[in-house]
């Protein structure tokens, strides 16, 4: 919030209404990443007393990698514009396939990256505390600590893929983009042990987030002939998201009782 108001002042109303567009969108599709990633600690076993460990290490790749990909697309587009074109589609696509899959899933035991690290590093079969790495006759051993931040890091740029398009679709500067981006995840992460045990509650969620990829993908198709102002933008993102909310808060009552 308090970044929020940092860009109304420097900057106005319109770039700050972008931040706060950009800063939801990233926010209401990280909520999924909240769940695979409680899934990866459930599946190595890894105790809350390490889970924050992994969390702080992977918040530094995702502001690395974040950046790498965020700069990387900003060049891309200015150079090639058409390339929004095939992000729209791309975000139409993957809001209407939301619609019809039940939630998204990771498979650990056969995803590549786990079958890799298998095969080509030296595993240790149980946690060895905190440490990533452990030195055994002259060999180093990587534990499940190790794989799990592996697999959380490619997770996240698994979801990168999804949520930053969608983003290049609300404002093409790049310091709104990754500061949203940036702080949307950390404030999520913070919070992982809370959202952990409640982001299933919210299962209309992903309805909301289909329908946002979908407008937002519209909105690059006609920005030649019709501007949608980034209030626009805000004011469809914040109803469509209160209304996931407020359904799913209403859907779990109606089963409790």
């Amino acid at each position: 919030m308090f970044i929020r108001y940092l860009f109304y002042y420097n900057t106005g109303a319109e770039h700050a209404r972008e931040y706060y567009t950009c800063f939801l969108i990233e926010k209401a599709m990280s909520l999924d990443n909240i769940f695979v990633i409680s899934i990866i600690f459930q599946f190595f076993k890894i105790p809350g007393k390490y889970q924050h460990r992994v969390l702080f290490f992977g918040i530094i790749g995702v502001i690395i990698f974040r950046a790498i990909m965020i700069y990387g697309g900003t060049i891309l587009i200015n150079k090639f514009a058409w390339l929004l074109y095939i992000f729209a589609v791309i975000l139409i696509a993957t809001g209407i396939k939301t619609f019809y899959v039940s939630h998204k899933t990771f498979d650990i035991q056969n995803s590549y990256i786990y079958k890799s690290i298998v095969k080509n590093l030296n595993i240790t079969p149980n946690l060895e505390g905190d440490k990533f790495v452990v030195k055994r006759n002259n060999k180093l051993y990587f534990t499940p600590l190790f794989i799990s931040l592996v697999l959380i890091e490619a997770i996240d740029l698994v979801f990168a893929i999804d949520s930053i398009p969608a983003i290049f679709a609300i404002t093409n500067d790049v310091y709104i983009i990754y500061t949203s981006n940036i702080f949307a995840i950390l404030g999520l992460r913070a919070l992982f042990f809370c959202l952990a045990e409640i982001v299933e509650r919210f299962s209309y969620i992903k309805y909301s987030l289909a329908l946002i990829l979908i407008f937002i993908g519209f909105k690059i198709f006609i920005h030649h002939y019709i501007a949608i102002p980034a209030y626009v933008s805000l004011i469809v993102t914040i109803t469509l998201l209160l209304f996931g909310i407020i359904a799913s808060i209403i859907r779990k009552n109606m089963i409790d009782h």
